[in-house]
C-alpha cells in the first residue's frame, strides 16, 4: 500500500491511497467517520437560584431556554482532545471520573449578554478549550445569570453524534480521461487550464486525470471522444474534521485502528472453537 497526501491542514486533509481493496477502502471510510476519540460534554450541573457578582449585583440563573437545550448544546460543541486520555469504562479509576478520563468545564456569566464557547472554560486543563470561541449557546438577559459546571469524557461517533471527529469523509476511484485528439479539438484548452492534470500524451491521445481537481471535467464525461477508466485499487480521499483534532492525527489514528481491528478479526477466524 502507497499513501501520498495531496493536501492538508489542520482541518482538511485529501489523500491518494494505492493497492488496497474497495472493502478496505470502505473499512477506512467508515473508521474515519464513527472510530476516532474524542472529547465531549456528557454531564451538565446548573446551579440555580440567585447569583452575585464581584460587585454584590444579583442574578437570577433562570434561562430563556430549557436546560436540556442548553446541556445538548454544550455537548455538540468541539472540544480539543488529548488521544492519551483514557475511556471512562477502561479508566484505572473505575469508571468514577479523574483526570485521566474527565474533564471538568465551567460557565459563569452574567447579562445582558450572549454565552459563547468561549466562556467554556476548563478547570484542570488550560489547553482542552473548545475548537471554536464563537459558538452561540443562549443569550441572557438583563439581571440573568449563568453558573455551571460540566464533565467530558472520551467517546466515538458510532456511540453518539458528538463524538464525531469528521465530517464530508468521502472517497472515489483514480480516473483517467483518454482523449482522442482529432476527436475533440479543445483537448489544447482543457490541458492549458490543468497542465498537472496530464498524465501522458502522445500524437493521437492526451490523458488527464482528475485526482486533483480538474476543471474540464465535467466537460468530457459528456463527450463521445472521451474515454473514460477507473482503476478501483487506486483511491483518492478527502475529509475535514470538527477542530478537535488535527486532521494528520485523525488519519494516523483511523490507520492503527483500522489495522488493530483486522488483526483482531483475523486471530478471531483462525482461533479454535
Amino acid at each position: 500500500m502507497t499513501l501520498k497526501i495531496i493536501e492538508l491542514s489542520d482541518r482538511y486533509m485529501k489523500f491518494y491511497v494505492d493497492g488496497i481493496t474497495p472493502a478496505i477502502a470502505n473499512a477506512l471510510r467508515r473508521t474515519l467517520i464513527n472510530d476516532i476519540p474524542k472529547l465531549a460534554i456528557e454531564k451538565v450541573t446548573f446551579r440555580h437560584g440567585e447569583i452575585r457578582d464581584t460587585e454584590g449585583n444579583v442574578y437570577d440563573s433562570s434561562l430563556p431556554l430549557f436546560d436540556e437545550v442548553v446541556a445538548h448544546r454544550l455537548a455538540m460543541i468541539p472540544l480539543i482532545t488529548d488521544l492519551k486520555m483514557n475511556f471512562r469504562d477502561q479508566c484505572s479509576c473505575g469508571g468514577k471520573g479523574c483526570p485521566l478520563c474527565t474533564v471538568t468545564y465551567s460557565i459563569n456569566k452574567v447579562g445582558p449578554a450572549i454565552v459563547t464557547s468561549a466562556d467554556l472554560q476548563p478547570v484542570d486543563n488550560p489547553y482542552l478549550v473548545p475548537a471554536d470561541k464563537e459558538i452561540p449557546i443562549v443569550k441572557l438577559g438583563p439581571k440573568q445569570g449563568l453558573l455551571l459546571t460540566a464533565q467530558a469524557i472520551m467517546g466515538r461517533g458510532k456511540d453518539h453524534a458528538k463524538w464525531q471527529v469528521t465530517s464530508g469523509v468521502a472517497y472515489k476511484y483514480h480516473r483517467e480521461f483518454i482523449v482522442d485528439k482529432s476527436q475533440y479539438p479543445d483537448w489544447v484548452k482543457a490541458k492549458e487550464s490543468c497542465p498537472s492534470c496530464v498524465l501522458r500524451e502522445d500524437e493521437k491521445e492526451i490523458v488527464f486525470t482528475d485526482d486533483y481537481g480538474f476543471p474540464w471535467a465535467n466537460r468530457l464525461f459528456e463527450n463521445r471522444a472521451v474515454r473514460i477508466v477507473e482503476d478501483d485499487t487506486r483511491f483518492i480521499f478527502q475529509f475535514e474534521t470538527d477542530g478537535s483534532l488535527k486532521a494528520i492525527d485523525v488519519l494516523d489514528y483511523a490507520l492503527r485502528r483500522l489495522q488493530e481491528r483486522l488483526n483482531t478479526l483475523a486471530e478471531s477466524m483462525s482461533a479454535p472453537d
